[in-house]
């Protein structure tokens, strides 16, 4: 943006948003879907230790093995699933603001908040980024995401109906 005409401040003009998240350790990882895959797969084992730990203070899964480890492997879901949720919500606000016609922002504080309607020229820019950068790391996250949940209802449905 040209800052000369830009009265949006540098830290939320859209683009920049953009480069600071893609920076950023974790909002990295969508980046490329191998990545993402291999640092969740990591949380879930780590979250699996921990979940392993809690349910072994139950009486109830002393009497069985099997429910007591999927019942952990399930549960243990739950953390990269919160965490493919987030990364999903920051991304996606990166999106809508650089698709968006119009910048938010506050010069100040909370209670000036302001309105720019961007240049065509930017526009466009920041339609490219959308579009080329932002949108396939989207699409991992939808897909990483719709996989996890899968795993989780389809572990809700065996301890629902299964009696074992």
């Amino acid at each position: 943006m040209n800052e000369s005409k830009c009265p949006v401040p540098k830290e939320q003009q859209p683009t920049n948003e953009f480069i600071e998240l893609s920076k950023s350790k974790i909002f990295s990882w969508p980046k490329t879907k191998k990545l993402l895959v291999t640092a969740l797969i990591k949380i879930w084992v780590a979250t699996f230790v921990i979940f392993l730990v809690i349910a072994s203070g139950s009486i109830y899964f002393k009497t069985s093995l099997l429910k007591y480890v999927l019942l952990s492997i399930f549960s243990s879901l739950s953390i990269p699933l919160l965490i493919s949720i987030r990364l999903y919500l920051g991304w996606n606000h990166v999106f809508k603001r650089l698709t968006s016609e119009r910048v938010e922002y506050e010069e100040s504080g909370w209670y000036d908040g302001q309105v720019w309607i961007k240049p065509l020229v930017l526009k466009e820019k920041e339609s490219l980024i959308a579009s080329i950068e932002v949108k396939p790391i989207l699409k991992n996250l939808i897909q990483i995401f719709s996989i996890i949940l899968v795993l989780a209802l389809s572990g809700i449905l065996l301890f629902q109906f299964n009696n074992f």
